[in-house]
C-alpha cells in the first residue's frame, strides 16, 4: 500500500505531524522503534523528570521553611522506590491518554512498531515490509553523546533514561555537564539526598545563558550543598569495587572525586546513524543531524525532517511545531518556518531558569552595542513579602527604539512568567507597553515590569506601585 505520509518516530514531532496529516485528509503510516510513543519527552525526559524535580522539592524543601515562626521540621519520609513507581504510573497513564488513545482517533494514520530504513528515495523498510509514500519525515529524536573520555567504555554510566529506571538512590553522584539536563538531575538527586558534584568544561554552568543567570542559579544550588566545577576538563575514568572515580584538570591542578554514580548529561546526538540516508539522497553534517532548508525539507525535496534530529532546538513544543510545519510545506506552499528568537526555554530547577528572544551578546554582535539592564529579586515586592532571596531578571531592548529583543529570568515559576515576555518579544513591544501595562500586586510577574522601568529610573528607590 502507498501512504501519503511516512513519519519515521513516535515523539512529539511524530505526533504533530501524525495529527496535521489527518488534518489534511492525508493517510499517513507511522513508523515507531526503541521508546514507546511519545519520545523522549513523555517517557525519559520532560514529564517525569519534572514529576521527579516537584517530589524532590517537596522531600528539601519541607524541612528547611523560609519563616522563623514555622521553626524546623523533621525530614519528610522519602522512599525512592515508591517514587519512581509512581513516575512509572504516571508515565503510562499520560502515554495512553495523550498518545495512544490519541493516535487511534486520528483518521487515517496506521502504526508499524519497527525500526525504519531507507530502501530508496520514497520507500522504507520496517519488520520485513516495504512502504512507499508520496512524503516521508524523518523525525527519530536524539540520545545521549558519549564522551571520549578514557576509561568509560570500561564502566557502567547513567544518561537520562539509564538514571530513570534505576532501584535504589545513590549515596553519591558524579554529573558531567552543566546544562539544563544535568543542573534538573542534579537537584533532583541532591533532594532526594545523594552527595552531588557538577562538572562543567565552560566558564559557567548554563553555557548558553546570560553570565548573570547562570551566577544566579550557580549561588542557588551551591547554597543547597551541590559541588560545582566549571572550566575543567574531564581527564579519564575508571571504576573499582563499584566506586567510580573522575579525575579532572581545573586550570592548572588534578583533582578528583568518587561516587556511587556517573551521570553524563553533556551533548546529544541524533538518531540518525541506521537510517541508510543515503539510499534516500538525505545529507547529514558531520554531527550526524540531517540538514534541512528553513521549511524542514532535505536534499531530497520529498523528504522532510523535524525535532532534535535536526539540531535546531532540542525542545518538546518546538519539535511538534516544526513537525506540523514540515507536513503543512509537504503538502502545500513550502512558506511556514519558525522564528526561533520568539521561542521560550526553561530549566526546571527550583528556581527555575527562563529565556526568550536574545542574549546581551548577540546584541553586541548584531547592534554593535547594548542597551541592557539587570535587577535582583529583592526589588521585586513580592519577593520580600514571602522571604525569597533567589533570582534576578534581565532585559535586552533595540538600542534605538527600546523595543525588548530579550528576557532572561532566574525565579521561582520562571517558566510560567516567561510568557508576557514571549508576546513583547514576538509582537515587538517596547518597555514603555509593559510599563503602562497594570501588573496586579504582589507578584513575582512584576519583576519583568521592574526591570523595563529600569531603563529610566532608579528602581531601588522607588514605592511599590509607581507607573
Amino acid at each position: 500500500m502507498k501512504y501519503g505520509l511516512i513519519i519515521i518516530g513516535g515523539g512529539s514531532a511524530a505526533f504533530a505531524a501524525a495529527t496535521k496529516a489527518s488534518d489534511l485528509g492525508k493517510t499517513a503510516l507511522m513508523v515507531n522503534a526503541e521508546l514507546p510513543l511519545g519520545g523522549t519527552c513523555m517517557n525519559v525526559g520532560c514529564m517525569p523528570s519534572k514529576h521527579l524535580l516537584a517530589v524532590g522539592d517537596e522531600v528539601f524543601y519541607s524541612e528547611r521553611p523560609r519563616f522563623k515562626s514555622l521553626g524546623s521540621r523533621p525530614a519528610a519520609v522519602f522512599d525512592f522506590g515508591t517514587a519512581m513507581q509512581e513516575m512509572n504510573d504516571m508515565i503510562a497513564r499520560m502515554r495512553r491518554k495523550n498518545y495512544v488513545d490519541v493516535l487511534h482517533s486520528l483518521d487515517g494514520v496506521t502504526l508499524v512498531e519497527g525500526k525504519a530504513r531507507f530502501a530508496g528515495p520514497n520507500r522504507v523498510e520496517a519488520g520485513g515490509k516495504t512502504y512507499e509514500a508520496d512524503k516521508i519525515l524523518i523525525a527519530t529524536g536524539s540520545i545521549t553523546k558519549a564522551l571520549p573520555i578514557p576509561g568509560l567504555d570500561n564502566m557502567r554510566w547513567l544518561n537520562n533514561v539509564a538514571a530513570l529506571k534505576l532501584r535504589g538512590l545513590p549515596k553519591s553522584l558524579v554529573v558531567i555537564g552543566g546544562g539544563p539536563l544535568g543542573l534538573e538531575f542534579a537537584q533532583m538527586f541532591a533532594h532526594f539526598g545523594s552527595r552531588v558534584t557538577i562538572l562543567e568544561a565552560m566558564s559557567q554552568v548554563l553555557p548558553r545563558h546570560e553570565p548573570e543567570i547562570a551566577a544566579e542559579l550557580r549561588r542557588s544550588l551551591e547554597g543547597e550543598g551541590i559541588i560545582i566545577h566549571t572550566g575543567v576538563r574531564v581527564e579519564k575514568v575508571a571504576e573499582r569495587d563499584g566506586v567510580k572515580t573522575v579525575t579532572f584538570r581545573d586550570g592548572d591542578s588534578q583533582a578528583e572525586t568518587e561516587a556511587d554514580e556517573l551521570l553524563l548529561a553533556a551533548g546529544v546526538q541524533p538518531n540518525t546513524s541506521d537510517l541508510d540516508l543515503d539510499a534516500a539522497g538525505v545529507k547529514v553534517d558531520r554531527g550526524g543531524f540531517i540538514q534541512v532548508n528553513q521549511y524542514y525539507q532535505t536534499d531530497n525535496l520529498d523528504i522532510f525532517a523535524a525535532g532534535d534530529c535536526v539540531g535546531k532546538m532540542a525542545l518538546e513544543p518546538v519539535a511538534a511545531k516544526e513537525g506540523a510545519l514540515a507536513v503543512e510545506n509537504a503538502f502545500t506552499v513550502p512558506v511556514r518556518s519558525i522564528n526561533y528568537d520568539y521561542v521560550p526555554s526553561a530549566v526546571f530547577t527550583n528556581p527555575q531558569v527562563a529565556s526568550v528572544g536574545i542574549t546581551e551578546e548577540e546584541e553586541m554582535r548584531r547592534f554593535n552595542t547594548c542597551l541592557c539592564r539587570t535587577i535582583n529579586m529583592d526589588l521585586v515586592p513580592r519577593a520580600s513579602a514571602v522571604n525569597e532571596t533567589r533570582g534576578v531578571f534581565k532585559m535586552v531592548i533595540h538600542p534605538r527604539n527600546y523595543k525588548i529583543l530579550g528576557v532572561h529570568i532566574v525565579a521561582p515559576d520562571a517558566a510560567d512568567l516567561i510568557h508576557e515576555a514571549v508576546l513583547a518579544v514576538k509582537f515587538g513591544l517596547t518597555i514603555d507597553d509593559i510599563i503602562d501595562t497594570v501588573h496586579v500586586f504582589p507578584t513575582f510577574s512584576e519583576g519583568i515590569k521592574r526591570v523595563a522601568q529600569s531603563f529610566t529610573r532608579d528602581v531601588s528607590k522607588m514605592s511599590c506601585c509607581v507607573e
